[in-house]
């Protein structure tokens, strides 16, 4: 496979929300509300060659959808508006990220799969799409091409291309399609400079 798909996701909270691990008596269930994904090329000067974008329709284990938290909102530019206009159930935006993906591994910043499948799909009572086995964690890329380890404990994906001084458009951190294009301008400059080889990604 000559492409890498780098993805992230916003997830639900309120304030507090994280370093409470969500499990406040008022916090909700971390499920996603927007994925954002990058498609990377792994051959020549490793250039992106698509996006993808989806708002997802937050459910909670009722079947009802939740309503955002204006810190939520503050926090990563979602409104209501977005979800009511353009959002779509769990399972569809699943199904259109695997077609986007065309069998490519999925790379996140750490492991937001288990909020986008595990929790979202659980508590929306859908079944999976795609499989465990086709997710891994892009910080081993990172360590791979010799980022320092506590550097990369205080690095997030939307200060990582910052971190390497990569020039890159302005990104809106905490915006899932943002966040995945600091990871992936990361990437595609590590690869270009002979820091991080094709073969990090699973890849011959």
């Amino acid at each position: 496979m000559n492409t890498a798909i780098i993805f992230d996701c916003e997830f639900l909270c309120l304030e507090g929300s994280q370093r409470r691990f969500w499990c406040a008596a008022h916090d909700p269930d971390p499920v996603i509300a927007q994925i954002g994904a990058v498609k990377l090329g792994l051959d020549g000067d490793a250039p992106i060659l698509d996006r993808f974008s989806a708002y997802v329709r937050p459910i909670d284990r009722f079947g009802n959808r939740y309503a955002l938290d204006p810190f939520f909102t503050t926090l990563t530019g979602i409104t209501e508006e977005d979800i009511d206009t353009k959002g779509v159930d769990q399972s569809e935006a699943l199904l259109a990220l695997d077609r986007f993906s065309d069998g490519a591994t999925f790379w996140s910043w750490g492991k937001d799969e288990l909020n986008m499948v595990a929790i979202s799909c659980y508590v929306a009572g859908v079944e999976p799409s795609i499989p465990a086995a086709r997710f891994d964690n892009a910080v081993k890329l990172l360590l791979a091409a010799g980022m320092p380890i506590e550097d990369l404990a205080r690095t997030p994906s939307n200060k990582l291309a910052d971190y390497y001084g990569v020039q890159h458009p302005p990104l809106r951190g905490h915006d899932a399609l943002d966040d995945a294009l600091s990871v992936a301008y990361t990437l595609q400059h590590l690869l270009r400079t002979g820091q991080l080889q094709r073969e990090a990604f699973g890849t011959a």
